[in-house]
């Protein structure tokens, strides 16, 4: 198996409510299907979708899942520590709830965590031993 993430599906509880939040944040939708049941935005070198939680939980033939309650979380590097706090406002202003505001980490960078409007764990962090690339790419210790 190749190292690699080809896309983290979101179940979400309103699919439009969902959209409205990603598109409150400067993101452009890829692919929307015909049934209006998925949406697709793609990243830097993967995509995240959007698809209804029972939906989901359908596919993947599991017990219904408990909305807020992630098992995971998203992670989003940035620049700097002043990037971290400008994207905190900017989820916020999007309809995202503060979870943890930014502040210094054990491991030498400086992060906080936003929720989604169906609870999914955003972590924006500037990682200074992980500097982001020219193009914006992650890569554990420096792009």
């Amino acid at each position: 198996m190749e190292q690699r993430l080809s896309i983290i599906t979101l179940g979400v509880t309103g699919l439009k409510k969902a959209r409205a939040f990603y598109d409150a944040l400067g993101w452009t939708v890829a692919n929307e299907d015909q049934a209006g049941e998925i949406i697709a935005y793609n990243l830097q070198g993967m995509t995240l979708a959007l698809y209804p939680l029972d939906k989901l939980v359908e596919d993947a033939k599991v017990p219904a899942a408990q909305p807020g309650g992630a098992a995971f979380t998203i992670a989003y590097n940035v620049r700097s520590e002043k990037e971290v706090d400008d994207t905190l406002v900017e989820a916020q202003k999007a309809g995202g709830r503060l979870v943890k505001p930014a502040e210094k980490v054990f491991w030498g960078g400086y992060s906080g965590y936003f929720a989604d409007p169906d609870g999914h764990l955003w972590e924006v962090a500037f990682n200074p031993f992980s500097p982001l690339g020219a193009d914006g790419a992650f890569q554990w210790g420096g792009a």
